[in-house]
């Protein structure tokens, strides 16, 4: 689904204006016209991204995010100030209370709405780990959180060594991270290794705007950087630069040139994040692997998949979103250990759980619940979209044959699939 936000804004016009620029988008629009009445809609419905106006006649902005960000229910969501001509005070203060931006009135729709992708793409990571730690819970395997955050390490690429330098000099009485200043070759040449920057800090050259962008895309493409923080730091005249970099996967965008106390605070967010992204993706290499996967197809296994089941309902109940549970099953498997072997069945089950696996969000769930049974959870997903997805599993098994190669023989397999739509509805 597109995601749902949350306008709040006194002005019927401006909450009207952004409704038809998001419904275009086909987004799903909540609105609320003070900040009370916005507070109360964020913590009933759980928008996934909050469009706040900076000046309101009960609460401002301001605090509206102090709110929303201290509040345990809310403060996942990601939150864009909007304020005319804000000034770097301003803006200061609500990245300070946790706003992820601040986008100065008229807004321009080319930046906004990429700064909504960007978010919501964020939002979507978060969203996972939040899933995965919940299920972690309930099999009694979550570790503690670690109080102590170790430093990290954050790369400055500039048009000059020496403005890199300055740079750096003026950043490292504000973090603790260890700030390097490679030179652009020595960035595209990382290797899968601990010496890798959490973040990157691309610092654009005004008379040459599609380098910067070229190496975005280049530590995006390439498997030892694709996982890095990257922040673009642009001028005031590069709307359309911004827009670029965002969709290209710019973690952040600054148009404001080099502050950096500003810098600094949009850092140590990003360092949070890629903590957290870290956290997730070394999940599937701790103890907890051997405990909840499956050993031939490397999904997690039925202790692991039901009570996820519980906490996807949970949260489709919370949030009043759907979500669809899909079980899959091998047609005449036996035939195939009994024709070919129990080592063809198992290459068999290998691929399958291959391709379905491709062919799914990192949101979803699949597992091998059976000896060729699977089961598959897809949050926040629609009956029309779970039908789509199922299609297309299908047709992914089935279209292509699989290859036995200790015997030298293509097999074709095919699936069925069961569909059934959680029932996320309030008594």
């Amino acid at each position: 689904m597109p995601g749902r936000i949350l306008i709040i804004d006194d002005a019927a016009t401006n909450r009207i204006v952004l409704k038809v620029k998001l419904a275009s988008a086909q987004y799903q629009v909540l609105q609320a016209e003070s900040g009370a009445s916005g507070l109360a809609l964020a913590q009933l419905e759980l928008p996934d991204l909050v469009l706040l106006d900076m000046t309101m006649p009960d609460i401002d902005g301001i605090a509206v995010c102090r709110a929303l960000k201290t509040s345990a229910r809310t403060a996942h969501i990601p939150v864009v100030i909007l304020c005319d001509s804000p000034n770097h005070a301003t803006q200061m203060a609500a990245l300070s209370e946790g706003a992820d931006e601040v986008l100065a009135k008229p807004l321009d729709e080319r930046t906004l709405m990429a700064r909504i992708r960007s978010l919501l793409r964020a939002r979507a990571n978060a969203e996972e780990l939040q899933l995965r730690e919940g299920t972690r819970r309930a099999l009694g395997l979550a570790e503690d959180t670690q109080n102590f955050v170790a430093p990290g390490r954050i790369a400055i690429v500039s048009r000059t060594r020496q403005q890199a330098a300055a740079r750096k000099a003026a950043l490292v009485p504000l973090l603790h991270d260890r700030i390097d200043v490679p030179d652009r070759d020595t960035v595209l040449s990382y290797g899968d290794d601990a010496s890798i920057p959490d973040i990157f800090v691309i610092d654009t050259d005004p008379a040459n705007r599609t380098e910067g962008l070229q190496l975005l895309s280049e530590l995006r493409c390439r498997p030892a950087t694709r996982h890095a923080g990257v922040l673009m730091v642009l001028s005031p005249d590069e709307a359309g630069e911004a827009a670029v970099a965002l969709d290209l996967g710019a973690s952040d965008v600054v148009r404001s040139g080099f502050d950096p106390a500003e810098i600094a605070l949009r850092l140590r967010t990003q360092m949070r994040r890629k903590r957290q992204a870290d956290r997730l993706r070394a999940s599937v290499r701790d103890g907890l692997r051997l405990a909840v996967t499956d050993p031939l197809t490397g999904l997690f296994n039925r202790r692991y998949a039901l009570p996820h089941l519980a906490r996807v309902a949970e949260r489709a109940f919370e949030t009043q979103r759907p979500f669809a549970l899909m079980l899959l099953d091998l047609d005449r498997f036996k035939r195939v250990n009994d024709t070919y072997g129990h080592a063809a069945g198992d290459a068999v089950l290998a691929e399958v759980a291959r391709r379905l696996s491709e062919n799914l969000r990192g949101l979803d769930l699949v597992a091998r619940i059976g000896g060729e049974e699977f089961m598959i959870v897809l949050p926040d997903t629609p009956l029309h979209e779970a039908r789509r997805t199922a299609e297309r599993l299908r047709r992914a098994i089935h279209d292509t044959p699989v290859t036995l190669t200790k015997i030298q023989k293509d097999l074709s397999v095919s699936i069925s699939i069961g569909v059934a739509m959680g029932d996320c509805a309030r008594d």
